[in-house]
């Protein structure tokens, strides 16, 4: 694998988006990530699962550079994340939406102002620009009138899609999502999922999402990775994973078979 900090060319395009090669990570005495392996192919939706605290979430810090490895490597489209510049790493958050499992709206500023800040914040646009934007992307998720809305005013389900809505403002090429059925009813969770699921269809966006709510997974995920002692226990289609009968899996879902694969979109 190319180690350069350089752009990868056209040829690259069988590389896959986002590689994790042997990341190790601790803090202090706790190693939360052992020599962590992965790959996400281009356009298609990794789901990551396993126990509270099995490094999930610190897997996601990691792709967007918030955190730098022990040891190991990071790679988004063939270059390494850790051995980047301050304004490549910018340019490669750029083509990248994160979605938080609060949504992490500014209170202050309205719905529509939430969701277009990225784009006053990084481009020379007209306001016409920037609102016609904005409002395209929060049809996208199915609240077209929440524009003049505040934080405080909608519900965890639309605080969820304003938040998906606001990772798409820059047509990002890879999507993040940490736990975005947490906080959610299962009516609710299944809308979400449903628009998850659409955006990687429609879209043809990278995702990976943190989740380990089963009807989440079994919507929206091409393939699932169970995280365990730090490193890969199994990552396979999604089909496959709800077909396993793998003994620490089912000592994860507390019974005695995984539930019946039913993978929708396959």
């Amino acid at each position: 694998m190319d180690e350069s900090t350089e752009p990868p060319s056209a040829a690259a395009s069988d590389v896959p988006v986002i590689r994790f090669d042997d990341l190790h990570k601790s803090f202090g005495k706790q190693h939360v990530l052992a020599g962590l392996n992965l790959d996400v192919e281009r356009g298609k939706t990794l789901a990551i699962m396993g126990a509270s605290g099995s490094g999930k979430s610190v897997t996601l810090r990691h792709i967007i550079g918030l955190m730098k490895p022990d040891s190991g490597r990071v790679l988004v489209e063939g270059v390494e994340v850790a051995k980047m510049t301050r304004e490549q790493l910018s340019e490669m958050r750029k083509g990248m939406g994160y979605v938080f499992q609060d949504g992490a709206l500014i209170n202050w500023l309205s719905i529509g102002e939430n969701v277009a800040l990225p784009l006053r914040e990084n481009t020379n646009l007209s306001d016409k620009e920037i609102r016609e934007r904005a409002q395209h992307k929060l049809e996208l998720v199915h609240v077209p009138d929440a524009w003049n809305k505040m934080p405080s005013e909608i519900s965890g389900g639309m605080r969820k899609r304003i938040g998906i809505a606001r990772a798409l403002i820059t047509d990002p090429d890879i999507i993040l999502y940490d736990e975005p059925n947490a906080g959610l009813d299962p009516e609710i969770a299944r809308s979400i999922n449903a628009t998850i699921r659409h955006l990687a269809d429609t879209l043809e966006v990278t995702s990976i999402v943190v989740e380990h709510r089963i009807e989440c997974i079994r919507v929206v995920a091409d393939e699932v990775l169970f995280l365990h002692e730090g490193k890969s226990l199994i990552q396979t289609a999604t089909a496959d994973f709800f077909a396993s009968q793998h003994p620490r899996l089912l000592r994860f879902f507390g019974q005695d078979s995984l539930p019946p694969s039913a993978n929708p979109h396959s």
